[in-house]
């Protein structure tokens, strides 16, 4: 009766990989990981931008508006809920992207004021934070790309025969991936002119 069953055990492990379903569990946790350090590369970002708005605000305050808008950013960022769940809700996980999106841009248009008071830029701490922060983008952008292709193995294996019958069986279904808000923007070449502006 023993043997039988260590057969039975045998064969319906070997059933399971042969038809995909181990692949998706271990797809499907690498997706899990590799969602949880953009989170906490996303995370990073967050906390450090209460540092850098205090950093301008002392140079910079005629720019309310922009310091207002990186401060609401980073307020809607950490209103939203990043757990594993948001992978298996398109709607949750566009939100999400939106909300980093929004950010970034009130970032970038922080950056643009900061030009503008060479003092600030010549402080150590500033420039200390600034590098924190170039950092971190630089990480974001590492840990979006590994979920970006842990993503895509999961999917295709999940869209292809036999294994597509198995991820039906068990309900599990295609994983929302990043994209760019401006595609159609960048897809264009951008002109080059060295010609000077003609006089009006």
């Amino acid at each position: 009766m023993r043997k039988f069953l260590t057969v039975l055990a045998a064969l319906a492990s070997l059933s399971l990989t042969n038809c995909g379903y181990n692949a998706i569990q271990s797809q499907d946790e690498q997706i899990k990981g590799n969602w949880s350090e953009v989170v906490n590369q996303y995370q990073r970002r967050a906390d450090l931008v209460p540092n850098l708005v205090n950093s301008v605000k002392g140079f910079a305050q005629q720019e309310k508006d922009v310091l207002l808008g990186v401060t609401n950013a980073r307020a809607k960022v950490g209103s939203i809920q990043a757990t594993p769940e948001v992978l298996n809700d398109p709607a949750a996980f566009q939100k999400f992207q939106a909300a980093q999106g929004e950010l970034s841009s009130a970032l970038s248009r922080l950056l643009v004021v900061t030009e503008n008071y060479p003092q600030l830029k010549s402080d150590a701490l500033f420039k200390d934070l600034m590098s924190q922060l170039e950092g971190t983008e630089n990480r974001i952008t590492v840990a979006r790309n590994r979920y970006i292709k842990s993503v895509q193995e999961y999917n295709t294996t999940v869209r292809s025969f036999p294994s597509n019958l198995t991820a039906m069986m068990f309900g599990y279904k295609d994983k929302p991936n990043f994209s760019v808000e401006n595609e159609k923007e960048i897809s264009t070449a951008p002109k080059v002119d060295f010609n000077p502006a003609p006089s009006k």
